[in-house]
């Protein structure tokens, strides 16, 4: 082990029983979480001293998605004060490296499709501890986009006038996700998140990981996540076979094709929108300017959604007070 490893985990992986273990870094993402692979042990220590909340999270929501019948790593050993924990290595097969290697698409999010089915249908999913995806959080998420995002496009813009008018709107818009039915929701449900896992039956060939920040809410949110990813195109009708595999099995309470798709494409928005703030805040705050490649994607994606949902008034009001928007993806990638 190195010098950084013995003075900050050997105690932790010698109560594991993996004091002789060799570490391997692996690469970082948006977050500020760390992973290093125990090479030939099938085991992986995750590193994360700035978030407590979230660490946590992983620990207690992994337990429950076993339990609810679906593969999320197990939890060998924790120590949430040094903020280390000691799970399952589930391999390199991500859906990510498993498209790039040729593997069949269809199959894949068939599979994906599956697993959110069989959560849907657990009565349980929702009986854990994690918060509300409510309509307040929604508006809150959206506030990036007014923080982020619309500065950049027009800095002479006031941030605080624009975002009363874009939250007020929104507000009258979200309606439709009042009431709806309730699950378990994994927020990050995406190729590089998702796994093919070997000498697994069923659903459970599905790997999860990044399900830390679990919330209640609506189920199509993590259908949004997997169909209008931003980091890939999907095959053409692909997406809308999916749906139709969704709908087609979704649980009694989910409404008829009409209130599913009506959440979906609303969803799909507001996850857009979000998702365009967020890209430029990692770049501007976090110096990580990598996430911009995907924004001419997620723009596109934002006009379809806003379109989809029959948001007009909110379309219209981006059109006028930050022209050029639909546009400016390539613009600002390109800043990178």
């Amino acid at each position: 082990m190195s010098a950084k490893t013995s003075s900050d985990f050997l105690d932790f992986l010698t109560d594991c029983g993996e004091a002789d273990a060799h570490l391997l870094p692996l690469p970082g993402d948006a977050s500020a979480r760390r992973y290093y692979r125990l090479e030939g042990r099938g085991r992986m220590l995750m590193e994360d001293r700035l978030d407590p909340v979230g660490f946590a999270g992983f620990i207690r929501v992994a337990g429950h998605l076993s339990d609810l019948g679906l593969s999320a790593p197990q939890v060998y050993g924790a120590d949430p004060d040094k903020g280390v924990a000691l799970i399952e290595d589930f391999g390199t097969r991500t859906y990510s490296v498993q498209l790039a290697a040729g593997r069949d698409e269809a199959a894949l999010y068939a599979l994906a499709v599956d697993a959110l089915l069989h959560l849907h249908h657990q009565p349980k999913a929702i009986d854990v501890d994690v918060p509300e995806y409510d309509v307040a959080t929604f508006l809150d998420e959206l506030s990036i986009f007014s923080q982020w995002f619309a500065p950049v496009l027009r800095p002479e813009l006031d941030p605080s006038a624009f975002d009363a008018a874009f939250r007020q709107m929104w507000l009258s818009s979200l309606g439709p996700l009042l009431g709806g039915p309730h699950t378990l929701v994994l927020r990050d449900f995406h190729v590089d998140n998702l796994m093919e896992l070997d000498g697994r039956d069923g659903v459970r060939r599905c790997g999860l990981l990044d399900f830390q920040d679990a919330v209640v809410g609506l189920p199509e949110y993590d259908l949004v996540s997997l169909l209008q990813d931003a980091r890939r195109d999907l095959a053409p009708g692909l997406e809308q076979a999916m749906l139709e595999r969704y709908i087609a099995s979704a649980p009694q309470g989910a409404g008829g094709q009409s209130e599913i798709l009506r959440r979906y494409h609303l969803l799909g928005a507001q996850r857009h929108t979000r998702i365009a703030g967020v890209f430029l805040r990692l770049n501007l705050r976090d110096g990580k300017p990598g996430y911009l490649r995907f924004l001419p994607r997620v723009l596109r994606q934002m006009e379809t959604a806003l379109q989809a949902a029959g948001l007009r008034e909110i379309a219209a009001f981006l059109d006028r007070e930050l022209p050029g928007w639909r546009q400016a993806g390539p613009t600002l990638a390109g800043s990178a």
